[in-house]
């Protein structure tokens, strides 16, 4: 039965408007048929309207265009439903305004029209407008090729607003099906990408195309599954088990972001002291530089009540970001993780670190950086793979950062890597040290190595005088304090005392402000 045979019109027929608008909207609000939820639900997926349900607080929804329907006429498009196949509209997440668009894969698969896109481009357009986030939940079949052309130029509107909300509002893509094609661009446009294990999938090309061009078998899930994408490709944030735990974190992800980018992100009221002390440091990190440790537990000591958000967990392990609070504000964590390739910069480390480097400067919250570092990882693959311009990309977003930003050198901090991991020379407002730092070039022994060569080579006992002169380099070099006397240094600080140093910095830092250059836009490494 369709919407039409429903809705007598003919003149004879009395039928009261507010009635008519009545059935139209529940029309609109079942779908098109109770089998097509049964087929959506024997896949272990919610409907789009159920995941609103659970993503914005109880009877918040406002839906718009819900009775929007495509003109087309041809290729099997003579059903019109009510939406188009997305359900567009606002509520609130802890009494915060937010936007959403949820794809209706019962209809047409999600696959998007004409129509579909412009109900996406006007709810962008609104979020744009009224400053609050933009929450997708993608669950589609791509472009829809009935309608040829105009459903592509439909992303192409898409892509444009997700570019020009790009810094201004927060925009969150909640992967909960297929993404394929020209369709995956728009969650990587955004900033943060949800998936859930076992129904989200995203990929250029399918399975198919990929067989038949390079004869390669894959399944979906091999090719673009959540688990690829949260330890290949770094495409995913976050990955789930279920739906109902991937929404609720988008609502505790949400805690953490402002509005938009003219306002600071809210405050929560919190038991734990400023002035707490945190003795545990002290022993938590070991002296000897060598002896790895798990960096979180130290985000987590600092951090109020221990709570802190992990970003890109699975992806780039040698660097650790996430977003937490001191004194109930936000903050972001950028960290050098010892637990894994000894902390080291690569490639893949230095373009996560550079994005949350961005994200955060981009909404307002201050950035804490932790250093634990030898360097950037040495080898053949990584200077081919353009570790330089893969570098650059931290130090650009470091550089350009104009909120807040602190470092503490925990143990050590060598090379060019010291300078990347936000160092006062490109920025920092403040420069702090455990008495335990060591910033230098290189380490001692590879110091002396390079600058007593020819002495070591010449000593009626190399491997002695070897040991001196790496003592004395050591000695005059890398002492703890030597940053502090030529100026690069700001404080050396008991471990202890790091959260109360924090949060009382954090607050002076609180009103800063930063005169941008006059310029269209930078040119960041690629």
């Amino acid at each position: 039965m369709t919407e039409e045979s429903t809705l007598p019109r003919s003149p004879e027929t009395a039928f009261d408007p507010i009635d008519e608008l009545r059935l139209r909207k529940e029309l609109a609000e079942a779908g098109p048929d109770p089998a097509a939820t049964a087929r959506q639900h024997a896949k272990g997926k919610l409907t789009a309207r159920e995941r609103i349900s659970l993503l914005l607080d109880p009877d918040s929804f406002t839906e718009i265009e819900a009775l929007r329907r495509h003109r087309a006429v041809e290729f099997g498009l003579e059903q019109r439903p009510y939406t188009d196949g997305v359900v567009t509209g606002w509520g609130t997440v802890d009494g915060r305004t937010v936007f959403v668009y949820a794809h209706d894969f019962r209809i047409f698969g999600g696959a998007l029209g004409e129509a579909h896109a412009e109900k996406i481009h006007k709810l962008m357009d609104l979020a744009i407008s009224a400053g609050a986030p933009l929450v997708s939940l993608n669950d589609g079949a791509g472009a829809r090729i009935q309608e040829g052309v105009t459903a592509l130029a439909g992303y192409g509107g898409i892509f444009r607003r997700n570019t020009a909300a790009s810094g201004v509002i927060p925009q969150i893509s909640v992967m909960l099906g297929p993404c394929a094609g020209g369709a995956a661009y728009a969650p990587a446009l955004t900033d943060f990408v949800l998936m859930v294990r076992g129904i989200s999938q995203m990929f250029i090309t399918g399975p198919e195309v990929v067989a038949a061009v390079t004869g390669e078998s894959v399944t979906l899930e091999e090719l673009g599954g959540a688990d690829i994408h949260a330890e290949r490709s770094g495409v995913a944030h976050f990955v789930y088990e279920d739906e109902a735990s991937c929404l609720a974190d988008v609502r505790y992800l949400l805690s953490f972001l402002p509005q938009h980018n003219r306002e600071l992100p809210p405050v929560v009221p919190t038991g734990d002291p400023a002035d707490r002390r945190c003795p545990v440091l002290t022993d938590l990190v070991p002296q000897v530089g060598t002896v790895p440790y798990d960096m979180r537990e130290v985000i987590a000591e600092i951090a109020d009540d221990g709570a802190y958000l992990e970003v890109q967990e699975r992806w780039a392990g040698n660097v650790v970001i996430a977003l937490a609070r001191m004194d109930g504000h936000t903050v972001g964590f950028v960290a050098n993780q010892p637990n894994t390739l000894a902390g080291t910069l690569d490639i893949s480390a230095s373009e996560k670190a550079a994005r949350f480097v961005q994200m955060c400067d981009a909404m307002n919250i201050p950035l804490i950086t932790l250093l634990d570092v030898p360097g950037f990882l040495p080898g053949v693959g990584q200077e081919h793979g353009g570790i330089i311009r893969h570098g650059a990309k931290l130090l650009y977003a470091y550089c350009n950062a104009t909120v807040p930003r602190i470092s503490i050198v925990l143990r050590k901090a060598y090379g060019g890597a010291y300078i990347v991991m936000d160092s006062r020379s490109v920025g920092a407002d403040l420069a702090l040290a455990w008495p335990t730092n060591e910033i230098a070039v290189m380490g001692a022994e590879g110091a002396a190595n390079v600058v007593y060569r020819k002495q070591i080579a010449a000593a009626a006992d190399p491997a002695a005088m070897r040991a001196e002169l790496v003592g004395r380099y050591a000695r005059e070099l890398m002492h703890p304090y030597y940053g502090v006397e030529r100026e690069l240094i700001d404080d050396v600080i008991d471990p202890a005392d790091t959260r109360m140093v924090l949060i009382r910095a954090l607050t002076m830092l609180r009103a800063k402000h930063a005169d941008l250059p006059a310029r269209k836009h930078g040119n960041p490494p690629q």
